[in-house]
């Protein structure tokens, strides 16, 4: 007898700059991270989407150091606890799906494991949870089971799956072939022969796919188990050794496994999808108003149609045009037709050639401890905003080009100054002269917000000697 059903384990992969969604997604605050059609991120949005404790497990996150903490701080706000796994480097799916199979293994060899993509967009969990249920026959039988949604349109930026003969379990189909990206004339017979876009949402069992992995990508199986073997936890993180990580082939899954495996399946769905990969895409998943334009953020329309308005606090005002996107944030602003929306990645490579920071840095920096953004800057001067989440606090530092005006305009502060220690509320400050041993903390309840104006010779983020840090930085 054939087995039918068994928990999932989530394994979300966040890797990724999302460039295509410049400027509101950069290298430092990526897509996956930032809210696009709704009050949550898209992040946020996957862990959501397999929370139904009936069906899903404790998920596994499979991450950077760089955004540890940014995981970290968005799962709490959401209330869910996960396995947060960091990478040393990207080297593509590959490596990460065999990260996930082989810590899911030791959980049970046999364990189910769904692959999600950080920012898709998929709004009916439920829809998506039942459709995870149909996959699971085949996929507890041996399948290495893909999410195969039913094509709206002849889209040209996804990948498609010809469907192949029944597996026998349900719907499940097997996968006669992986196809990639079409162009339109290819992509218009791919939907009349019943292809089906790629979600690149899979399940498998996780001793099918390191079996796989073996025959496959046995360098890529070697290198990921080893890097779980030798792991080390790391306050809330399992970091994944970085000697052995590094001998796994750079690969994606794709290539890796699914297009070279006989197990591949395929089960047909129809819920919606979108991997918001342009803008143009992220205004047809977004709520329109009466003449099909959608805002967000202070922005103000007028003779306006089929358009996209996306703010980060700036005053945005359109005035008679249509199938436009208009993106603006603190330190930089976007205008492009609907059409070129996909050409914003090749925009974003000519800014970084340039030596244009904005390319990939936000004003707005996170840090473990909360995050600084930076109001004006001039010779000899930078002056920051700063908070400092509740409990947190900053490494004990001192710099050799710059002293430090602190100003609190919330909350209560614990500076460190030398061998003084002292608390300051609202309205309060403090001068740091230049040289001196120091550090900022928060021990209050509420976040801790301050204004820090720099004053030396040279304030980049290089001149800071740290002493201790509780982040191991």
């Amino acid at each position: 007898m054939t087995a039918t059903t068994a928990t999932i384990t989530p394994a979300i992969l966040c890797g990724g700059s999302g460039t295509r969604l410049w400027p509101a997604s950069r290298r430092t605050m990526p897509k996956q991270f930032i809210p696009l059609t709704g009050p949550v991120s898209m992040f946020q949005e996957t862990v959501r989407r397999v929370c139904d404790a009936t069906l899903f497990d404790r998920p596994i996150v499979v991450t950077s150091e760089e955004f540890r903490f940014v995981v970290a701080e968005q799962l709490r706000e959401i209330g869910v606890e996960a396995d947060i796994v960091l990478e040393p480097e990207g080297r593509d799916s590959g490596p990460a799906v065999a990260v996930a199979a082989a810590l899911a293994g030791q959980r049970s060899p046999e364990r189910l494991v769904l692959i999600l993509p950080s920012d898709h967009h998929i709004p009916d969990a439920v829809d998506f949870a039942e459709c995870c249920r149909q996959a699971s026959p085949a996929a507890l039988n041996g399948f290495i089971m893909t999410l195969g949604v039913s094509p709206t349109a002849p889209a040209t930026g996804f990948g498609y799956i010809q469907p192949g003969a029944a597996t026998g379990h349900g719907e499940a189909l097997a996968v006669a072939a992986f196809v990639e990206k079409p162009d339109a004339k290819t992509a218009e017979r791919y939907v009349a022969d019943g292809f089906l876009w790629n979600s690149g949402n899979f399940l498998f069992r996780s001793d099918v796919m390191l079996d796989e992995l073996s025959d496959f990508a046995p360098e890529m199986r070697r290198a990921a188990e080893a890097a779980v073997a030798h792991a080390v936890q790391d306050l809330d993180f399992l970091r994944l050794s970085a000697e052995h990580f590094a001998k796994a082939p750079k690969l994606s899954i794709d290539y890796a496994v699914l297009e070279n495996t006989r197990k591949a399946g395929v089960l047909p769905v129809s819920f919606h999808w979108s991997d918001l990969g342009e803008w143009d895409a992220v205004l047809a998943n977004s709520p329109q108003d009466e003449f099909g334009n959608s805002a967000v953020g202070p922005v103000h329309l007028r003779d306006t149609r089929n358009s996209l308005v996306h703010s980060d606090g700036m005053l945005t005002a359109v005035l008679g045009l249509e199938n436009v996107v208009v993106v603006t944030t603190k330190d930089a602003v976007l205008v492009t037709n609907r059409a070129s929306s996909p050409d914003v990645k090749g925009l974003v490579e000519a800014l970084k050639a340039e030596g244009r920071t904005e390319a990939t840095d936000h004003l707005r920096m996170h840090r473990p401890w909360g995050w600084y953004q930076r109001v004006d800057i001039g010779p000899r001067f930078q002056v920051k905003r700063i908070m400092v989440l509740p409990g947190a606090k900053l490494s004990l530092q001192k710099h050799f080009h710059r002293a430090e005006h602190w100003v609190v305009v919330r909350g209560t502060a614990e500076v460190t100054c030398d061998d003084s220690v002292k608390l300051l509320q609202e309205n309060e400050s403090v001068y740091l002269p230049l040289g001196c041993v120091h550090r900022l903390a928060n021990p209050g309840k509420i976040p801790l917000e301050i204004i820090e104006v720099q004053v030396g010779s040279y304030t980049g983020e290089d001149d800071i000697v740290r002493i201790t840090d509780v982040y191991g930085r």
